[in-house]
């Protein structure tokens, strides 16, 4: 199950039980850590930063209670070997923007030089329990 930053967990608090009405990003982006962040709106988590890596945009598709990406989310190729990465983060921007939720990979990816970072839709699950 995914942790929710801060910032997500307030808006859906405005959305269920106020007259707030937050805006809906109109694009998703997924990013990968090297170190994981925190609920605190991101904080303390490292994003990766390695040559040849970029947040890749997804659709979502949900089941039950569950978001799994549309389909199959690649990054890279590397034209560097990149630091271990650890966990996920969902965005609502390529660059910047605010991140809303974060997961730890089940395991540890490290790329070599030219190597690329393939996940199946059911690796980036949101889950709702």
């Amino acid at each position: 199950m995914a942790d929710f930053t801060n910032a997500l967990e307030e808006a859906m608090l405005d959305w269920a039980f106020t007259t707030g009405s937050p805006t809906r990003p109109t694009a998703w982006y997924v990013g990968l850590y090297t170190t994981t962040p925190t609920a605190d709106d991101g904080t303390g988590g490292t994003e990766c930063s390695n040559t040849g890596y970029a947040r890749q945009s997804v659709s979502w598709t949900r089941t039950s209670q569950t978001m799994n990406p549309s389909a199959t989310v690649t990054f890279g190729p590397a034209t560097e070997a990149w630091t271990q990465v650890v966990g996920f983060g969902i965005f609502s921007a390529l660059t910047s923007g605010t991140l809303y939720a974060f997961e730890a990979l089940t395991t540890a990816r490290t790329l070599s030089n030219g190597d690329s970072a393939t996940f199946a839709t059911t690796d980036l699950s949101i889950t709702l329990d």
